[in-house]
């Protein structure tokens, strides 16, 4: 049986970078979209409510309408029992009887009176939410116009990197599977706690990338050296020698381009 190769600390540490590669590609298609994709869901979240705003308006609309209907047939079934109030008085044997019928009159007219007055007011609301759905319907008009231009914004842009995107995850996770799980946690860990999400780095002008800190030219030495996988003291990166970065930069490069 044949011996497993052993993988080198050199080979480990361009494993690790052409990740680091693939995923900071994957970073910036992601940033392309930016905010869009939450834009686009508030905007959809607005939209659905303006519409449950216009819905119940319209209810509540319905409801005054109904109202003023009752209070209309309350004036017309007064009319009518004044009306029969008026008969009967033409034929009472006393004044009591008279008055009686007097006061039942005098209660409907005021009936007619208050439910006049209601309607009214009814009416006034009527024109109030009429003016709400209005100044509603514009402002749902004029979301649902923005809805359909960030959502078109934001097709074209999966249209262009979707296919890319999702053929990036599927070279990370290859990528991660062929190194070993305890570098892989620990690349994760760093990315996951670092600026732009950037584990391993390489030297630039005497420290590590995105850093101001110099690197001892001892430790340099060692980076270059390729012998033992070394991070940085101030942020936890995983440090590379420029050349490897550049060879694998280029080799990436070649890759995303066939993508």
């Amino acid at each position: 049986m044949a011996k497993k190769k052993e993988v080198t600390v050199e080979e480990r540490l361009r494993a690790l970078y052409d990740l680091q590669l693939i995923d900071s590609r994957i970073d910036e298609i992601r940033n392309v979209r930016g905010e869009l994709p939450l834009e686009v869901r508030d905007l959809e979240d607005e939209v659905a409510g303006l519409n449950t705003r216009l819905e119940k308006l319209e209810l509540s609309l319905d409801a005054v309408n109904n109202d003023i209907s009752d209070k209309k047939n309350l004036i017309e079934e007064a009319k009518a029992l004044i009306k029969k109030y008026a008969e009967q008085q033409e034929n009472v044997r006393n004044n009591r009887e008279f008055n009686s019928l007097s006061k039942e009159i005098e209660f409907q007219e005021l009936e007619i009176e208050l439910a006049e007055k209601h309607i009214k007011e009814f009416k006034a609301q009527i024109e109030q939410k009429k003016e709400v759905i209005a100044e509603t319907k514009g402002r749902c008009k004029e979301r649902e116009t923005h809805l359909k231009h960030k959502q078109g914004e934001l097709n074209a842009i999966l249209a262009e990197t979707e296919k890319e995107e999702k053929a990036l995850i599927k070279k990370s996770e290859e990528y991660k599977n062929s190194i070993e799980e305890r570098l892989v946690s620990a690349y994760t860990r760093i990315r996951t706690n670092v600026k732009n999400g950037l584990a391993v780095v390489p030297i630039e002008r005497g420290a590590a990338g995105g850093s101001y800190f110099t690197i001892p030219p001892q430790v340099q030495v060692e980076i270059a050296a390729r012998k033992k996988i070394i991070t940085d003291e101030h942020s936890g990166r995983i440090l590379v020698d420029p050349a490897l970065a550049d060879e694998q930069r280029e080799k990436m490069e070649k890759l995303f381009a066939k993508l």
